[in-house]
């Protein structure tokens, strides 16, 4: 009540602008900062009050508008970020949805744990985990993050708390996980880690000079190994080098112990030891154009022509965006859209030849490309298939934000004819009409019916909500 009657009363002090993770989108909200699963409710009781929608945000780490809520609440769930239970022994782990892969690979590895699925930066909160359902470089051995969820608890617009798991309330535990947030709020999260014994991850790295190489290669070698993923030029489309990671066994490591301490696993903050790497974007923005990603991409592609073995730290393989902060930056003032898309491995290849050269011939090419190796899922809004994603960075002016608009859209229609999906945690572009035709109307009448029961007001809405579903 105290919070309800705090925020009635000082709700033009709330009120602020919030960016997408690529700078490219922008909302103002007024933005609540929960700390309890009581204060979420009064939040919602303020919205329907006052004739607000309310979505959730956690670390802000999506590249669309996930957790943007144009002129509505957006609930702030860093807050809450205590890990409450956690079993050395089993390696399970209970948190709130703040606690953040950083607060948690860090809580469990010195007792010889990983999570078992992590995203390429450390700093998303399990809450936003949860709502995309992330994927990582095992998507292909591991599934989702969804997969080792044992159980949540969720606060519903009506106050009700629902506990799910995959036996119990199990259409809300399929419904929620990759929901973003749409259904209710998480308010507690138990997850299954994964034995690590050691620090350390064998590296295998080799350089494809094809798509049709690097696709093929991930599909031979993703058994052989725990990890695997590729880096593309999308400018000079094929080139490309694959990273393939082997999780060390029980006595394979002699300092296995040395290893897993957090001193060995935190990426330096400095380069070379002197500059501050928070500075690099800085000298990094000059060459984020066309010939500079070229000549860039050309020159890592040379560098990568011999295969070599190595051993990293698990944090240094998994999260290599948090290498440069602030990196984003780099694409200047309008920022950036990543579009990332999902195809059968039948299809793949054509597909994303097409799309690669369209948009070379538009002059608008993308500046990286990451590729992964994916099994489907069981969750109810899935965006995996038995094939490959590509993800894509694009740079966005001005002057190209409309032809890039509809060059993504063009790119959606190709995708969806080839049997491909979306991951909403990414694309920025997609209308309801093309998230209808790949989820599908009986998908599409079950998420709805769902959210009918969980949030019968409708409170619960983002604009990435309103966009893909026409609401």
């Amino acid at each position: 009540m105290a919070l309800r009657v705090f925020l009635q009363n000082n709700m033009n002090k709330t009120f602020t602008q919030l960016e997408n993770f690529g700078h490219s989108l922008k909302a103002p909200s007024y933005l609540v900062q929960p700390k309890t699963a009581d204060e979420i409710y009064e939040t919602f009781q303020l919205a329907k009050k006052m004739g607000l929608t309310v979505t959730a945000r956690g670390g802000g780490r999506s590249y669309n508008d996930a957790a943007l809520n144009g002129g509505g609440i957006v609930l702030d769930t860093s807050g809450m970020k205590q890990i409450t239970e956690w079993d050395s022994t089993t390696g399970l782990v209970t948190c709130e949805p703040g606690v953040t892969l950083q607060e948690l690979w860090q809580k469990v590895l010195p007792d010889g744990w990983w999570p078992p699925v992590v995203s390429g930066t450390m700093f998303t909160t399990l809450g936003g985990c949860l709502a995309a359902n992330i994927h990582g470089k095992n998507n292909f051995k591991a599934g989702p993050i969804g997969d080792h969820v044992v159980e949540f608890t969720a606060v519903l617009p009506t106050g009700a708390e629902v506990k799910c798991s995959p036996k119990k309330n199990a259409d809300l535990f399929y419904a929620m996980i990759g929901g973003y947030g749409m259904l209710g709020v998480f308010i507690s999260i138990t997850l299954q880690m994964k034995h690590a014994y050691s620090g350390l991850l064998e590296i295998h790295a080799w350089p494809t000079s094809t798509l049709k190489k690097q696709l093929s290669d991930l599909e031979e070698n993703a058994p052989h190994y725990d990890y695997i993923v590729g880096w593309l030029d999308t400018i000079t489309i094929g080139h490309g080098q694959i990273h393939a990671a082997r999780s060390l066994a029980a006595g394979e490591d002699p300092n296995a112990s040395e290893n897993m301490q957090l001193k060995n696993q935190s990426l330096p903050s400095r380069l070379f030891g002197v500059m501050p790497k928070s500075l690099l974007h800085y000298f990094m923005s000059p060459f984020f154009n066309n010939l500079g990603v070229w000549a860039v991409n050309n020159a890592k592609y040379i560098a990568s022509l011999r295969k070599h073995t190595f051993r990293q730290s698990h944090a240094a393989f998994h999260f290599l965006l948090d290498y440069v902060p602030l990196w984003e930056r780099s694409y200047g003032r309008s920022g950036l859209i990543q579009y990332q898309s999902f195809l059968p491995k039948e299809t793949a290849l054509q597909t994303w030849t097409e799309i690669l050269s369209l948009a070379k011939k538009r002059g608008l090419p993308s500046y990286l490309g990451v590729t992964k190796r994916h099994r489907p899922d069981k969750f109810l809004l899935t965006h995996a298939v038995d094939g490959f994603s590509l993800a894509m960075d694009f740079k966005v002016t001005d002057a190209s934000r409309a032809r890039m608009s509809s060059m993504l859209q063009e790119f959606d229609q190709i995708v969806v004819a080839n049997g491909g999906r979306f991951y909403f945690a990414k694309n920025s572009e997609t209308t309801a009409e093309t998230t209808l035709k790949f989820y599908g109307n009986e998908t599409v009448a079950k998420f709805k019916k769902l959210k009918k029961r969980c949030d019968p007001n409708g409170l619960l809405e983002s604009d990435l909500y309103r966009r893909i579903f026409g609401e």
